[in-house]
């Protein structure tokens, strides 16, 4: 513990290094230096690490990342089957986690069940029988829909929220897999529709054929009139508020008045995120054939149950999903499944339950104190940039200072009192339960003051977030852990990690989407025209790099779509060197260490990154994930670094070079 507080003090004070029993945290047999760091850095950083763990057949992606997510699921396993091995008093917490966890575990009641779980609602769907209908059925149902509605803090008006839309209705997720006509597309496409085809003769149907035809025709249709995934980046775009009246006359077809009604909720203004789709879906209630749009309802409802049912149907949805689509060779051990559900369903319980074990206050003081080193640092280099006025320099140090950071777990832990499982009933319907307990929560929330305190990922997490909303940064427990953290390790470590990520964070207020929100989480511009301009300049410099880069043969990885996570990698990098740099001693170094403390800063930067990935979910990733490729977050992001020149002597001859003039050059 001692050793503990020592850091956290350091992190605070530009001091000299001293020769404190600390391990350099890098591990060697994660290298392969068989490569020269300057022809590959993501091979030499992470050949190692890629050579001795190959990829498990049940993932299409497997890096250091989601090894630290295995380690903390296997720790969330042992806090939940120490319950379900228990009787607990009903309604109990406890009661529920164990429980829940227990009905996914048996498969064999399932197999059992068959879908009959799933039948009263196929048999609502089946009533539908006049186009009048469909408005209030929409309305009650969660299962299936033409359109999302979530709430949210309204754009504008940061501190109220408001009931927000989001295009919705293709069961591939990504419109591209309907609208490109490249090889790996088409080939999706024909998967999927003989797989809607075998789905739908595992509930039964004989004419599936002719309904995975209308079921793909209508998701095109909707795909069409979607808006691509850098279009949807665009918060401006994405953000059009109206009074029902108003969506009443932009989308007639819908009554909306029934439609609120059935959805239990009454307000009177909504944001619609994607106005042509909803026209659209409205367009569809009106004209396609009942029976069709009936049919889309139930690959929708059927889509959605897959994975609680029988093993035949579950095994059917994984080959689709799972080995077509992302090249998985076999699904997810049970037990996986089991703490994934109850993390989603009791996630804040499960948290508060994992923080007690496995995260001391102390930690989360610490960090506390490495994030406020972090955000000091940001700000000195926001006075530094040459290319922004002022003007603009004022109002993005006010917003800087403003920030709310979240460490570790909620000050509040959430009720789950509301919330009934009930062991007598299906898997799939107490998950239903658990689905209606959060659309209620969510609801609970509508036309209200926005809860500040409120957390957007559970404790147990392995990732961290910016929320332009609420201008907040939040780093849950989970993440806390090597190869992002290590207690035992020196600064240059702990900065090239967890270091990075903190930075990373913090740039999200600053990248193309977050710094278009002030400091109050309004989106409202701050900036002069001027410096707008020469912010998307050098953003611009960023994007068509990354266009540039060959992710597999003949597809290029997309520069508007990853632009903000890679700004965001690029500061995180630049301002968390230079909190490094301000509490160590470059000539520093103990005898033994191979490297020097700049080295091992991004030999950590680069760990964080080590994965090994399948062909089919690299193509996945391109089209669905707006975060580069874990190689090219290292071989993309360092070339534009200044100081990983310096601290490996790279030079013209490398194949990672980019001149100085070529680099991207933002906070």
């Amino acid at each position: 513990m001692k050793r503990i507080l020592y850091f956290a003090t350091m992190a605070l004070m530009a001091v000299a290094c001293t020769h404190q029993p600390l391990g350099i945290g890098v591990r060697p047999e994660n290298l392969d230096t068989t490569v020269a760091p300057s022809q590959d850095f993501y091979a030499f950083a992470c050949g190692g690490w890629m050579k001795n763990n190959p990829l498990p057949d049940e993932y299409s992606r497997f890096g250091s990342f989601d090894q630290l997510a295995l380690n903390n699921m296997e720790q969330v396993n042992g806090l939940i089957t120490d319950l379900a091995a228990e009787t607990n008093e009903h309604g109990s917490v406890a009661q529920k986690i164990g429980d829940l966890y227990n009905l996914c575990m048996d498969t064999a009641r399932r197999n059992l069940e068959g879908v009959q779980p799933v039948w009263p609602t196929i048999s609502e769907v089946h009533a539908i029988s006049d186009r009048s209908q469909l408005s209030a059925a929409l309305g009650r149902a969660m299962e299936y829909g033409l359109w999302a509605l979530y709430v949210e803090a309204d754009a504008m008006n940061s501190s109220m929220n408001i009931l927000n839309e989001a295009q919705a209705g293709y069961a591939l997720g990504e419109r591209d897999y309907y609208l490109d006509n490249d090889d790996h597309s088409r080939m999706i496409r024909k998967e999927y529709l003989k797989h809607i085809e075998r789905m739908f003769a595992l509930f039964g149907y004989t004419d599936g054929a002719d309904r995975a035809k209308t079921i793909l025709r209508m998701e095109t249709r909707l795909a069409k009139a979607a808006l691509s995934n850098v279009e949807l980046r665009d918060p401006q775009k994405n953000y059009n508020k109206m009074s029902i009246a108003e969506l009443q006359t932009l989308v007639p077809q819908v009554d909306w008045k029934a439609y609120m009604q059935a959805m239990g909720i009454a307000t009177d203004s909504i944001s619609v995120g994607q106005v042509a789709h909803l026209q659209e879906a409205g367009k569809m209630l009106e004209d396609e054939d009942l029976e069709d749009l009936k049919t889309l309802f139930l690959w929708q409802v059927i889509d959605g149950a897959a994975d609680y049912l029988t093993d035949e149907i579950f095994m059917q949805n994984f080959h689709f999903y799972g080995e077509i689509m992302s090249g998985s060779k076999e699904p997810r051990q049970l037990w996986k499944r089991a703490v994934g559900i109850v993390n989603g369903s009791l996630g804040e319980a499960v948290g508060q339950m994992y923080v007690k074990k496995y995260f001391p206050e102390e930690n989360k003081q610490r960090m506390l104190r490495l994030v406020r080193n972090l955000q000091t640092t940001l700000g000195e280099r926001i006075q530094a940039v040459d290319w922004m006025s002022d003007t603009t320099k004022a109002k993005a140090l006010e917003k800087l200072q403003a920030f709310t950071i979240k460490i570790g777990y909620p000050d509040t832990w959430r009720d789950y009192t509301a919330l009934d499982i009930d062991p007598a009933i299906s898997f799939y319907e107490n998950l239903m339960r658990s689905a209606r307990f959060e659309q209620e929560y969510s609801l609970s929330f509508l036309d209200k003051p926005v809860d500040k305190s409120k957390w957007y990922m559970t404790p147990q997490t392995v990732n961290a977030y910016y929320n332009p909303s609420s201008n907040e940064i939040c780093f849950p427990a989970g993440i806390l852990q090597y190869p992002f953290f290590d207690m035992s390790a020196d600064d240059a470590f702990n900065y090239g990690a967890i270091g990075v990520v903190i930075g990373h964070e913090m740039t999200h207020g600053f990248d193309d989407q977050g710094c278009q929100f002030d400091k109050d989480g309004n989106l409202r511009n701050w900036w002069t025209d001027e410096d707008r301009v020469r912010f998307e300049e050098r953003t611009k410099v960023m994007e068509e790099y990354f266009d540039a880069i060959e992710v597999a043969p003949g597809v290029h990885a997309n520069g508007a779509f990853t632009l903000g996570e890679n700004i965001a990698d690029h500061g995180g990098l630049q301002v968390s060197y230079q909190a490094f740099s301000k509490i160590k001693d470059t000539n520093c170094r103990r005898e033994g260490e191979a490297y020097t403390p700049e080295q091992r800063f991004f030999l950590s930067y680069a760990n964080v990154w080590a994965g090994n990935i399948r062909d089919a979910e690299v193509l996945r990733r391109t089209k669905s994930d707006p975060h580069s490729l874990g190689r090219w977050r290292v071989n993309g992001a360092l070339p534009h670094i200044a100081a990983w020149y310096e601290a490996w002597g790279i030079d013209e001859s490398s194949p990672l070079y980019v001149a100085p003039e070529k680099r991207v050059h933002i906070w």
